[in-house]
């Protein structure tokens, strides 16, 4: 026994101050943190991203981040449709013979119409280089390899979705505080003087957003006052899809007239730029439209900026992706039946075009409309200001340009390396801007939640409308006849029917056959496997339920518990004020005359070493735990403490085996001495817990 004892002690002499083992190799521990921080500075944008987000705050630090998580969208697609279409082409690639004038590079037309970058160029033949090679199927390759590109991008949007609706949305309290953000945030570790201005910049920043909505008065309206609110906010949501649906009509009306325009021009040049006039009166729209949405504001008053923002991301969220399901329906419909040469490579020109427009738009934006707003504000109109960053069109550009090269891989399968290129340079043309031009927010707010509403954008309606648009071209849509990897077939998916059909003379390829008839052109697996789906979801939501009642339960016990401690210390405060009461004097001369029990010296000891206050040091959760549990066990130790003094009450407050005293003195009553006698009943029950707190504090015994 005695050895085990020791055993325990001797290992809780190795645990360090928070009770773990420490590590053994320090010099190892500091070389794994050494190598994350590296690894963290090695960051593309590291340290610009950590400047924007102490000025700017974390509002547009998030639009910063997102366009950096788009970037990697866009290097993972590059690199999966150059490794696997675009380098088995170049053992099939035939000669340019079209001259390059420059003007290829506004319109997508002319010389890169029989290059790589669309779709017609690839062959649909099986690429063989060397004998000794197995042979390569160009349909294959591009079928596959498209579709599992999309089926990776919706896992990682799914999983980064619900990766953020969890962190700010269901448990947000868990990751940050207002607490431990002013307490705990500081990093001891940085000594540069540069480094430890922008730390406190950024918690500064990050500290006003917190408390700025928390500092809101809430608005008192009467009835009339919120019927005319309403009024307004349904006005203004009527105004907001009557002109998108405006803008859709005349894009379509311009997008059927086109062809007509083209054919009445004089010269070569002149039909080349009227191929520009669709996406450039789509990107007048992306640029106009949304500051008409910005004037509703200044008549529906939104309380919070972030109400404001979200309703700005919902108009034109709907504006961009209805202008670009128009586009989509032009071309599947128009286009894709027209019956032309190569529809699919004319479709992948007029995406190249948006993209590239767009492009220039965003940087005429930045440089002209930012700065000439600034030169109006601090020169001409002093009361307008230097302008602010605009979140919400900023993001939806994003958006608006990422659905764009969702849509053009499949038409022209190079064209991340267009988006890889822009969203570059948009970095630094908008950190630029932002740093010369904007100013931080007037009214400071939190943003966490802003990354999940971007990723869910990007989710649903971008992402879903992509699937839908190359689901329809590749079960729905022939192929061109004279182009493409699927020339001759009645629909691209047609190319896996035909391959499933080949391995059936092969043994050892049979189970393919059985999974591509019975799994996957099954109707009944799709059914079944869609209801497991929606049962393991109802499943995983009723268990997220119930862990928030938990969650729930547990916050209400912490509080329940610092309440028990808060009575304990307020009750021990009290009975320490009652043991300095006057007049015990005569009382302690009477304790002399007798000799008093054991268990009377030994509470008498233990109440002359209560400290009047309690303990200044922290506590640890056990000790919380134990005080609270002998908090509640006080009212049962006040039971047995009365018990006793009525024994005492029944000899006049003096023990019945003490010397000296007579029966009759016994059964005397004294009511001078009653405040004494509760005095000891309160001091009796103190000192056991007190007893207690000490041995618990001691440990075991080591021998």
């Amino acid at each position: 026994m005695s050895g085990g004892i020791n055993l325990h002690a001797q290992q809780r002499s190795f645990l360090d101050k928070n009770g773990r083992f420490p590590h053994r190799f320090p010099w190892l521990r500091k070389s794994k943190q050494s190598t994350a921080d590296i690894l963290e500075s090695l960051q593309l944008w590291h340290s610009t991203l950590k400047v924007i987000g102490s000025k700017f705050g974390t509002s547009i630090l998030s639009y910063f981040i997102f366009l950096k998580w788009l970037l990697r969208f866009n290097i993972f697609s590059f690199i999966v449709n150059f490794s696997f279409i675009t380098i088995p082409q170049f053992f099939a690639m035939s000669p340019n013979n079209l001259s390059f004038s420059g003007l290829e590079l506004l319109t997508g037309a002319g010389y890169f119409q029989d290059t790589i970058l669309y779709y017609g160029f690839y062959t649909n033949s099986t690429i063989r280089s060397n004998e000794s090679l197995a042979p390569y199927n160009m349909q294959l390759a591009y079928f596959f390899t498209i579709g599992l590109y999309l089926a990776a991008c919706f896992l990682i949007l799914l999983f980064s979705m619900a990766r953020s609706f969890r962190k700010n949305f269901i448990n947000p309290a868990s990751f940050s505080g207002n607490a431990c953000k002013l307490l705990c945030s500081w990093d001891f570790s940085i000594t540069h003087e540069k480094a430890v201005n922008l730390k406190r910049k950024h918690l500064s920043t990050q500290i006003k957003e917190m408390l700025s909505e928390k500092l809101q008065e809430k608005l008192k309206l009467t009835v009339s006052q919120r019927i005319v609110r309403l009024l307004i906010h349904l006005a203004a949501w009527l105004a907001s899809s009557g002109i998108a649906v405006g803008c859709c009509a005349g894009v379509y009306y311009l997008c059927l007239n086109l062809t007509s325009i083209q054919n009445a021009s004089a010269n070569e040049l002149t039909k080349q730029a009227a191929t520009l006039l669709v996406p450039v009166v789509v990107a007048l729209i992306n640029v106009i439209i949304p500051l008409v949405y910005a004037m509703f504001f200044l008549v529906e008053k939104y309380k919070y900026p972030r109400h404001e923002i979200y309703v700005e991301i919902i108009r034109n969220v709907l504006l961009k992706i209805s202008i670009i399901g128009i586009l989509c329906y032009y071309w599947l419909q128009s286009v894709a039946e027209s019956q032309s040469e190569c529809w699919e490579s004319f479709v992948g020109e007029d995406i190249y075009r948006l993209v590239v427009i767009d492009f220039i738009f965003a940087l005429i934006g930045s440089f002209f409309g930012e700065f000439i707003r600034r030169i109006i504000g601090m020169h001409c109109c002093k009361k307008l200001g230097m302008p602010e960053f605009d979140i919400a069109r900023n993001v939806l550009d994003l958006i608006y340009a990422q659905t764009l090269a969702w849509i053009g891989m499949y038409f022209s399968p190079l064209l991340p390396v267009i988006q890889i290129i822009k969203l570059f340079i948009i970095f630094y043309v908008k950190k630029v801007s932002l740093m010369m031009n904007c100013t931080p927010p007037r009214r400071a707010w939190r943003a966490a939640q802003m990354t999940t509403i971007f990723i869910f954008l990007l989710f649903f309606p971008s992402f879903a409308g992509v699937l839908c648009m190359i689901g329809v071209t590749i079960w729905r849509r022939q192929p061109s006849q004279n182009c493409g990897p699927f020339r001759g077939l009645e629909t691209p998916y047609q190319s896996i029917s035909n391959w499933v059909s080949s391995l059936t003379v092969f043994n050892n390829s049979l189970w393919v056959v059985w999974i591509y008839e019975n799994i996957i052109e099954s109707v009944l697996f799709f059914y079944i496997l869609t209801l497991i789906v929606l049962i393991i979801s109802y499943l995983y939501w009723q268990i997220i339920q119930g862990r928030k009642i938990l969650v729930k339960h547990l916050y209400q016990q912490i509080a329940n518990e610092g309440k028990d401690k808060s009575f304990l210390l307020d009750e021990l405060r009290k009975a320490q004020s009652l043991n300095k009461a006057p007049d015990r004097a005569p009382y302690k001369a009477a304790q002399k005359q007798i000799q008093p029990s054991y268990r009377s010296q030994e509470m008498h000891t233990v109440n002359e070493h209560i400290p009047l206050e309690p303990r200044s040091e922290s506590v640890g959760t056990s000790d919380v735990l134990g005080l609270a549990m002998r908090a509640r066990q006080q009212a049962e130790m006040e039971e047995r403490s009365s018990a006793l003094n009525s024994r005492l009450s029944s000899n006049n407050g003096y023990p019945p085996d003490s010397p000296g005293v007579t029966r009759n003195s016994r059964k005397q009553q004294d009511p001078d001495r009653e405040p004494f006698r509760n005095n000891d009943r309160r001091s009796e029950a103190i000192a056991m817990i007190m007893r207690e707190r000490q041995l618990a504090e001691r440990g075991p015994p080591t021998g």
